[in-house]
């Protein structure tokens, strides 16, 4: 290729990236959206006030959680078996509250702490049936490029990583053909995917909340087993003055950019192919 013919290919890439990001996720309409979380919480602390307005506009938000949550608990005699239903009780309010019904939530069979000894290839074939079955404008998921998730989470590491190989497996046909035959599964391209945790340095996407921060604070509120003092004792309910403080500390949390709450990520199109 001669030079003059990559310096107009340059030129036109920036234009080509800012034409991309021109549907918005906050003003998406009648769309299918699938979220990926390692955990029932992540969903929430990060994204609820996004899923919130996805909601309000009338988009199908389908929940996929890669594990139960089953482990994380101070309380002497709490058991798996017994932290995995109050995680899934909670995670269902969570979502109500948002106005995602729970017939939305998609629950994968793995437990807190344990994504990273499942087998990889079974993984991705999973989450790649997920995507071409529900065929989504937009992915939400852990972006696998984040400090913490990348050397801290082992269940954030694994969700981070399957999820986009699932998304560049989707929508080459060659990749799982046994879905096509089997299942009638057409490829699936992704149009837009967006990541959450994403550092402040790689943020490039913000969505003003303004309208539903009340809503995001009343949905991370409802996974009182996350919290003292419940994770330490379990107990179902807040005392009305914990709560308020609670919700006060997180409100003072929640980023903020030209005078609005916001909730930040980094999005991208066509990422696996760059």
């Amino acid at each position: 290729m001669s030079r003059i013919s990559l310096a107009a290919l340059s030129a036109l890439i920036p234009a080509a990236f800012l034409g991309a990001q021109t549907m918005r996720l906050e003003t998406m309409q009648g769309k299918s959206i699938l979220l990926f979380t390692p955990h029932p919480d992540d969903d929430t602390f990060c994204c609820a006030g996004t899923l919130a307005l996805l909601a309000k506009n009338r988009n199908t938000v389908r929940i996929v959680i890669y594990t139960n949550d089953d482990k994380g608990s101070y309380d002497p005699e709490m058991t798996s078996e017994r932290l995995a239903r109050i995680r899934k009780a909670e995670e269902e309010e969570a979502c109500r509250i948002l106005g995602i019904p729970k017939e939305n939530i998609i629950w994968l069979p793995y437990h807190d702490g344990m994504l990273e000894y499942a087998n990889p290839r079974d993984l991705v074939e999973q989450v790649t049936a997920l995507i071409r079955t529900y065929r989504p404008e937009a992915v939400l998921s852990v972006d696998p490029g984040e400090e913490s998730v990348r050397r801290h989470k082992t269940d954030h590491r694994m969700a981070a990583g399957n999820t986009i190989d699932a998304i560049r497996a989707a929508e080459w046909h060659l990749y799982f053909p046994n879905q096509r035959l089997h299942q009638g599964l057409a490829p699936w391209k992704v149009p837009f995917e967006y990541f959450y945790y994403a550092s402040a340095k790689d943020a490039n996407y913000f969505v003003t909340i303004d309208s539903v921060v009340d809503l995001k604070l009343k949905a991370a509120a409802a996974h009182v087993s996350q919290f003292p003092p419940s994770i330490d004792r379990y107990r179902p309910d807040w005392e009305p003055e914990r709560l308020e403080k609670l919700k006060a500390g997180m409100r003072s949390r929640i980023p903020r950019k030209d005078g609005h709450y916001v909730e930040a990520f980094r999005s991208s199109r066509s990422f696996n192919q760059q």
